[in-house]
C-alpha cells in the first residue's frame, strides 16, 4: 500500500520547516485508524506519539468535549474552575501527589517541576541548590529550560548559551551520578523508560536507588512521565513497576486523550515552596481539556481498563519477539514496557519508518536507531495481528532492499 500523496498542486508550505513532513494528510480517525481524504486507512501505532490514549473519535471524549465546548470555553485562572478541581482531585486519589498544576504541553509541566524544585530549596533558605542532575539521551521539551535539561546538543545548538543549572550523567553510570551530586544540587529528574531517547527503561531497583539516594542527600526526586504514564506501560504510571514514587511528576499526552494538556503533579513537601503568586498560564486548566482530562480518566480508571492494556501489551510484545526471529538482519532487540514498545534496528530506522508506512502503519522513530510502536490503549487481539503483519511486511521490504546492489 503507497502512502497517499499530498496534492501537488496545493501551494507551497508557509509553515517554519521545523519537520520533515510525511507526504500524507489524514482528513478523520476511527478508533486504532487514521484516514485520508480519498479513504485510505491507516492502522495508526504512533498514536500521536503516544497522545491519543483512547484512539481517534473515543465517544465518550467526543461527547466531554462537544458538551463542556456549548457551555464555556475559556475564563482563566482567575477563577474557580471546578472541573479542574474534580480532575485534580481524581488524580491525586489515584497516585502519590498531593498537589496538581495544569498546564498547556509535556514541556510546561517540566517547566513547573523545575520550578517547583528550585523553589522548594530556596524557600527552606537555600537558594544555592538549583541544580538538577538528568541523564544522556533523555528528552525533557523544547523550551530553553528543557532542551537544557535534556542535553541533546542537536537541540541545544543555535540558541546561544545553555541555560545553567543542568547536570548530565551518563545513562546507568551509578559512580558518575554519585560523583555529579554537590552542596548545589537540588534534585534528580529521569524518565522511567526514555522514549524519544530510545525506549530504553530504567531498571526497577535502579529507581529505587534514586529513591534511597534522593533520600539520604535531601535531594527532590523527579519523575518525568510525560510519555509512559495514563495506562501506557501496563500501569497507570511506570513507576509503579518498580515500587517508588517520586516528590514530582510530570505528565501529558495520554492525559488529554488527543486534547492538548498537560501537569505536574507533586507532594505537598514538594509543593510547599509554589505560593500565591510563584507561577502561571493563561489556558492551562482550561475547562475543555478538564472536561477531556475526566473523560479520559472515566475510561483510564473503569475496572479492568489498565489489566487489559497490560494482557494485549504482553500478547504484541510475544508476536514481537517471533518477528524478530523472522527477521534477524533487520531486528536487533525488542524494547519496552506495556504499549510502549521499540524495534532496535540494525538498518536505519528511517527506511523502516517508511516502509511501515508504505504497508499502512504508521510508527515513529526514535534515538539510538528504534522504530517506537505506541498505539492506543484500545487496541485488541485483531489490531495486533494486522499490525505484525504489517511490520512483517516492511521488515521484508527492507531486506529485500539490502540484497539489490548499491547504485552507481
Amino acid at each position: 500500500m503507497a502512502s497517499a500523496p499530498v496534492s501537488a498542486s496545493a501551494a507551497p508550505s508557509v509553515l517554519l520547516p521545523t519537520y520533515a513532513r510525511a507526504p500524507v494528510a489524514f482528513e478523520r480517525g476511527e478508533g486504532p485508524w487514521s484516514i485520508t481524504a480519498d479513504g485510505t486507512r491507516y492502522l495508526d501505532f504512533g498514536a500521536g506519539i503516544a497522545v491519543n490514549a483512547l484512539g481517534h473519535a473515543h465517544p465518550h471524549l467526543v461527547e466531554a468535549l462537544t458538551t463542556q465546548a456549548g457551555k464555556i470555553w475559556h475564563t482563566s485562572n482567575l477563577y474557580t474552575m471546578p472541573e479542574g478541581e474534580k480532575l485534580a482531585r481524581r488524580l491525586c486519589e489515584a497516585t502519590f501527589a498531593q498537589r496538581v498544576f495544569f498546564a498547556n504541553s509535556g514541556a510546561e509541566a517540566n517547566e513547573a517541576a523545575i520550578k517547583m524544585a528550585r523553589k522548594y530549596h530556596a524557600a527552606k533558605g537555600h537558594p544555592e541548590r538549583y541544580r538538577i542532575i538528568t541523564f544522556e539521551g533523555a528528552f525533557h521539551g523544547r523550551t530553553l529550560a528543557t532542551i537544557a535539561a535534556g542535553g541533546q546538543q542537536k537541540y541545544i545548538e543555535g540558541f546561544g548559551p545553555k541555560v545553567d543549572g543542568f547536570d548530565q550523567v551518563a545513562f546507568g553510570d551509578h559512580a558518575a551520578l554519585e560523583a555529579a551530586i554537590t552542596d548545589e544540587t537540588a534534585a534528580i529528574m529521569i524518565e522511567p523508560i526514555q522514549g524519544e531517547g530510545g525506549l530504553r527503561s530504567v531498571p526497577p531497583q535502579c529507581l529505587r536507588g534514586l529513591r534511597t539516594l534522593c533520600d539520604e542527600r535531601g535531594l527532590l526526586l523527579i519523575f518525568d512521565e510525560i510519555q509512559t504514564g495514563v495506562g501506557r506501560t501496563g500501569k497507570f504510571f511506570a513507576h509503579e513497576l518498580s515500587g517508588v514514587t517520586p516528590d514530582i511528576m510530570s505528565i501529558a499526552k495520554g492525559i488529554g486523550g488527543g486534547f492538548p494538556m498537560g501537569a505536574c503533579l507533586a507532594t505537598e513537601e514538594a509543593a510547599s515552596g509554589m505560593t500565591l503568586g510563584t507561577h502561571g498560564t493563561t489556558f492551562g486548566g482550561n475547562p475543555l481539556a478538564m472536561a477531556v482530562g475526566n473523560a479520559v480518566l472515566d475510561v483510564v480508571l473503569a475496572p479492568g481498563f489498565i489489566e487489559k492494556v497490560g494482557q494485549i501489551a504482553l500478547r504484541l510484545k510475544q508476536s514481537l519477539a517471533e518477528l524478530k526471529d523472522r527477521h534477524p538482519q533487520v531486528i536487533a532487540e525488542i524494547r519496552g514496557e506495556g504499549l510502549m514498545l521499540g524495534l532496535k534496528l540494525h538498518t536505519p530506522n528511517t527506511d523502516f519508518v517508511t516502509e511501515a508506512r508504505a504497508a499502512g502503519l504508521l510508527v515513529v522513530g526514535a534515538g539510538d536507531n528504534v522504530v517506537r510502536l505506541l498505539p492506543p490503549l484500545i487496541i485488541g487481539e485483531a489490531d495486533v495481528t494486522e499490525a505484525v503483519a504489517r511490520l512483517d511486511r516492511a521488515a521484508s521490504a527492507v531486506e529485500a532492499s539490502l540484497k539489490r546492489p548499491a547504485a552507481e
